[in-house]
């Protein structure tokens, strides 16, 4: 674990919010491509790794590949494609390791506040943290430019819906976001019986590790989830990692990946029945038992209209196989002392309850944004290039896709920021901020076609799209690559104002 509680130096050039798997990006982009900035990174948690700190529930493991989760300047050195959350968080230490981004974190402090001021073209950030003794203290530090790279959910407050009779149940209900130490191993796990409510991808990790550890697993779920059997291990891979030197084979790779991420959820849109019969035809293969097919794993909605959730290796449909496992499609009625009854009668007696009920979305980590004393609604601005804000200076965010691995947008975002950084000093400008210049504009959601839980439940609170560039959030990494870093992008865009003003924006 990091120890360093310091506080950021005063001024910086750039300060990064977040020390997860796209600030460590942001700051190893900085120091390839702008090494004469300077720049911060704060982090509320007392150690990197995001998410990949954050959830510790048994099995946690990404639901992309690794050739596209991971960095496009730091090959993955393994031929699995999907790794466990330690392997994760060990390869973002690493990445810092080798860039030197550790003295610039600062950890334990929780940005509270940011404030843009025009006259000095300067935001002064607010944070929370505690000194040596644990006394609460707030400092401040002012930076040129502010990059967001806090997620999109909020850490400490998940989707939890109340169930009726839970305060009832004699055993223990507990949430992945807050595992427990005392839940982790094959002695505390072996014949519980434990009951996960939920199908998404959370759930589908936690089944086959709980039943793995020796508990009997129930999968509790209202509608079924498209559950992806795929070999952890790809021949191709395999066979490029050992033809090719490292760096070579992992750009080759992660392009091959990309590619068929994207075509598959291009097909899904245009031929929705063609994919569904696709991956029918893999979930019989590992199920052999076909009468489970219907209604546990006949979804109703077509494929990514939510995000696909992974099996490497089919290891869900194994537990279900081994008999450890099994998944129940109902509704919950209520809690009673000794487990969930449910609306048709049944009932699952359960020792552990696990609520995988989802995330709460959390624009910018919570944190709204005062532009020379005006405090904005980002539900308000538009989305520019799908990671700034109309109106709104010298700020990025880091939003990945619903689609494809997390990190293949961070990369183009951390890439393009410098792009601009640099298009900044060779003008002079001390701000940079886009300007909407239809006031008419069409406003759509900023991810669209996509009705997960938890997007219905908080994209309300997001910047909106319109239906042209650069007012859009794409989920194409390929048209994204094309925009951010084509060789005909001009940063300059006619779009984004550069000005060395130092009247308040819109003035």
């Amino acid at each position: 674990m990091a120890s360093s509680t310091t506080q950021p130096p005063p001024d910086v050039d750039v300060l990064i919010v977040g020390a997860g798997l796209s600030g460590i990006g942001m700051a190893c982009h900085l120091t390839r491509e702008v090494p004469d900035l300077s720049y911060a990174v704060v982090e509320a948690r007392d150690d990197l790794g995001g998410t990949w700190d954050l959830f510790r529930y048994p099995g946690v493991r990404s639901d992309s590949d690794m050739f596209t989760l991971g960095y496009d300047f730091k090959p993955w050195a393994s031929d699995l494609a999907i790794a466990d959350g330690a392997s994760i968080k060990a390869y973002i230490a690493e990445t810092a390791a080798e860039h030197d981004v550790m003295r610039h974190i600062s950890f334990g402090q929780r940005v509270t506040g940011a404030s843009w001021d025009s006259m000095q073209a300067r935001w002064t950030v607010t944070m929370e943290g505690a000194d040596a003794d644990g006394a609460s203290t707030t400092s401040t530090t002012t930076c040129r430019w502010l990059q967001m790279c806090s997620g999109y959910y909020s850490y400490t407050d998940p989707h939890r819906p109340d169930f009726e009779g839970e305060d009832s149940f004699s055993g223990r209900i507990v949430h992945p976001q807050s595992w427990p130490d005392d839940l982790t191993t094959d002695d505390e796990l072996r014949d519980l019986r434990i009951v996960v409510i939920g199908s998404g991808a959370t759930s589908v990790t936690l089944v086959p590790s709980l039943a793995e550890g020796g508990a009997k697993v129930t999968m509790l779920q209202r509608t079924p989830t498209w559950i992806v059997p795929a070999p952890n291990r790809n021949p191709i891979t395999t066979g490029l990692r050992r033809v090719l030197p490292e760096e070579l084979a992992y750009r080759a790779i992660r392009k091959i990946n990309s590619w068929r991420t994207e075509k598959l959820y291009s097909m899904s849109r245009s031929d929705p029945a063609r994919v569904k019969d696709m991956i029918n035809t893999e979930i019989r293969k590992s199920l052999g038992d076909h009468e489970l097919m219907d209604p546990h794993f006949t979804p109703s909605y077509d494929p990514w209209d939510q995000r696909l959730c992974l099996a490497p290796d089919g290891d869900f449909f194994e537990a279900i196989n081994s008999g450890r496992a099994e998944v129940v499609t109902d509704r919950i009625e209520r809690f009673d002392a000794t487990g969930i009854v449910l609306e048709s009668g049944r009932r699952l007696d359960a020792d552990v309850i696990v609520t995988a009920t989802g995330l709460r979305l959390l624009a910018l980590g919570g944190v709204s944004p005062v532009v020379d004393g005006e405090r904005i609604d980002l539900s308000e601005t538009f989305t520019y290039k799908g990671f700034m804000y109309s109106g709104i200076p010298n700020l990025g965010t880091t939003f990945g896709y619903i689609n494809a691995s997390w990190t293949l947008r961070a990369d183009l975002v951390a890439r393009y920021v410098c792009r601009l950084l640099t298009t900044m000093d060779a003008q002079g400008a001390g701000r940079a901020v886009p300007v909407v210049s239809d006031p008419d504009m069409a406003r759509r959601p900023y991810v669209d076609d996509f009705p997960a839980g938890y997007m219905r439940r908080g994209l309300h609170s997001y910047p909106k799209q319109s239906d042209a560039a650069p007012w859009i959030a794409s989920q194409s990494y390929s048209e994204d690559r094309e925009h951010l870093l084509g060789p005909d992008v001009d940063v300059d865009d006619g779009v984004i104002e550069f000005s060395s003003s130092r009247h308040p924006v819109g003035a």
